[in-house]
């Protein structure tokens, strides 16, 4: 039964990291990748759909994006979607060909990204902690309803802290990853 809750603990933390690396990946670096634009939501047929699902995008250059709509009709559309993004991204189409030109960041720019990887790798932190919170509970539960001995509970908790610990160390070395990526000219 612990085991069971240690491993439901991990697979947890687990999707708190990958949500992390998904949050990581839409702040931009100085180099043109694709998954900048997964958050990007085109009215496709008055449908919200994800830009990735209505076009091709590849990656033109080191600083190019090239965005290719499967249809020419909605063109506009992906257009605008673009635009009204937070990336900062001004695309230019030419015909069914959407170009974007990724400008390079500024000391100041980099510094407000800097602080964003921060804030995102505390949300993954608190998603951790939550996630030992609530395994914990659960361990006191067992303790309140005999199913466990005080000193299984004990050494559950002490099992629980060292994979939270190792987890938090993970969402470090995530964000040190990042902010080294960020700095780089």
């Amino acid at each position: 039964m612990l085991d069971e809750l240690k491993q439901d603990a991990q697979q947890r933390m687990e999707k708190a990291l990958e949500a992390l690396a998904q949050a990581f990946n839409k702040i931009r670096t100085g180099r043109a990748h694709p998954s900048l634009l997964d958050g990007i939501m085109v009215s496709y047929y008055g449908v919200d759909t994800p830009l990735a699902q209505v076009a091709s995008i590849v990656i033109e250059d080191a600083r190019t994006l090239s965005v290719t709509p499967w249809e020419k009709n909605i063109v506009p559309d992906v257009e605008k979607a673009i635009m009204k993004s937070d990336l900062g991204l001004n695309p230019t189409t030419a015909g069914t060909v959407i170009r974007l030109p990724l400008p390079s960041l500024t000391e100041e720019t980099r510094k407000t990204y800097g602080r964003q990887a921060r804030n995102e790798a505390e949300g993954g932190r608190i998603a951790i902690r939550n996630v030992r919170r609530n395994v914990l509970g659960d361990i006191k539960d067992l303790l309140k309803d005999k199913m466990i001995s005080e000193d299984e509970e004990r050494r559950a908790q002490d099992e629980v802290q060292k994979i939270t610990d190792s987890y938090i160390a993970k969402v470090d070395q995530a964000l040190a990853a990042k902010e080294k990526d960020l700095m780089e000219i």
